[in-house]
């Protein structure tokens, strides 16, 4: 028989990916970053333990759509008051703030729990090609 092993929170190594979102599918790119920042593709993944990597994504403004999504696909914001329903489409979005489309594909990937607003700090959006984490020498997202 053998023994079930977890992660224990003070040996957690965390890494640094990074990836160009020039020319990928939305859903593909949030997918594989949603993975990463959750740790599912680490050999000790443990669901109780967050032991995700962070995340950096570049050039978020030239982000692929499939099909007719930038004039279908409606994303609805809420004030909180009435008549405070704000309904934006994707293609708008996308224009007005690029990185918030990947922000928002990436964090209603991830757990919707304590662990899971954690886990969405970690991840990076910026428009241009350049980020300030080259300290961290991030690889290339898997």
């Amino acid at each position: 028989m053998h023994q079930t092993t977890f992660t224990h929170p003070s040996k957690i190594q965390r890494s640094w990916y990074q990836t160009s979102a020039k020319g990928q599918v939305l859903g593909r790119l949030a997918a594989r970053a949603a993975t990463a920042l959750m740790g599912r593709n680490k050999a000790d993944w443990t669901p109780h333990v967050d032991n995700g990597d962070f995340v950096v994504i570049t050039e978020c403004d030239a982000i692929e759509v499939t099909g007719n999504k930038l004039e279908t696909h409606i994303y609805r914001f809420h004030s909180g008051y009435f008549g405070g329903l704000t309904l934006m489409p994707l293609g708008k979005l996308k224009e007005k703030h690029p990185e918030r489309v990947i922000e928002l594909a990436v964090k209603r990937m991830l757990p919707k729990t304590v662990q899971g607003k954690a886990m969405i700090k970690r991840l990076k959006v910026y428009k241009g090609a350049t980020h300030p984490h080259v300290g961290a020498k991030p690889a290339k997202l898997p």
